[in-house]
């Protein structure tokens, strides 16, 4: 399906990728801790949000 080469770079860019994404986040990591400071209740409103739509929706049902 492919070759040797193909093989070889898919790898090492998948490898390099990875790399250079955790070093960059490893250097804004206090910056997001700055500007991100609200976002676990945002995220923990939304979800409790979908939880109750369903919970709705299953109540409704019966």
């Amino acid at each position: 399906m492919f070759s040797t080469g193909q093989l070889i770079f898919a790898i090492l860019f998948a490898l390099v990728f990875l790399i250079v994404i955790i070093s960059a986040y490893r250097r804004d990591r206090s910056l997001h801790r700055k500007n991100f400071q609200g976002v676990k209740w945002i995220i923990l409103a939304f979800t409790a949000f979908i939880i109750i739509l369903f919970l709705i929706k299953y109540i409704l049902k019966e």
